[in-house]
């Protein structure tokens, strides 16, 4: 993870400033939309309590208490931390539609949210995990 800003400021760098920011493959997914490969994730199967962090600017995205084994290959979470730390966007790639999730300090690419998820909300936030970042220091 790089920097923490305190505010809810907008973080807002330039291409090579990320690129020197991010090792490759966090700045493939996070930058350029790439998703890693399904099952291979440091926090598809992670129990750790805490919360997920965007990998690229560390705002709070996801609690270990929404999250939840949906079988996809990847970290899943019924819902984000505040309705407003994510941002939904119509994704019409490779063929298909579904609603990409970045990150909204940022606009880092974090994964897809899919209408197939549990209760109370119905969703399944489909998360990259090189995308997270997992604070565990205000678990108990």
């Amino acid at each position: 993870m790089t920097d923490q800003p305190t505010t809810d400021e907008k973080v807002v760098r330039s291409d090579t400033e990320w690129r020197q920011l991010l090792d490759p493959q966090r700045y493939a997914i996070l930058r350029q939309a790439a998703t890693e490969a399904p099952f291979s994730g440091a926090y598809t199967y992670d129990k750790t309590s805490g919360t997920y962090r965007c990998g690229a600017c560390g705002a709070p995205l996801f609690t270990s208490d929404t999250k939840y084994d949906s079988g996809s290959g990847w970290p899943s979470f019924y819902q984000p931390v505040t309705a407003d730390a994510v941002t939904l966007i119509t994704d019409r790639s490779h063929g298909m539609t579904r609603t990409e999730v970045r990150c909204a300090r940022c606009d880092s690419h974090l994964g897809h949210v899919f209408d197939d998820g549990p209760a109370p909300t119905g969703q399944r936030y489909c998360m990259n995990s090189l995308a997270l970042d997992l604070d565990n220091t205000d678990a108990s």
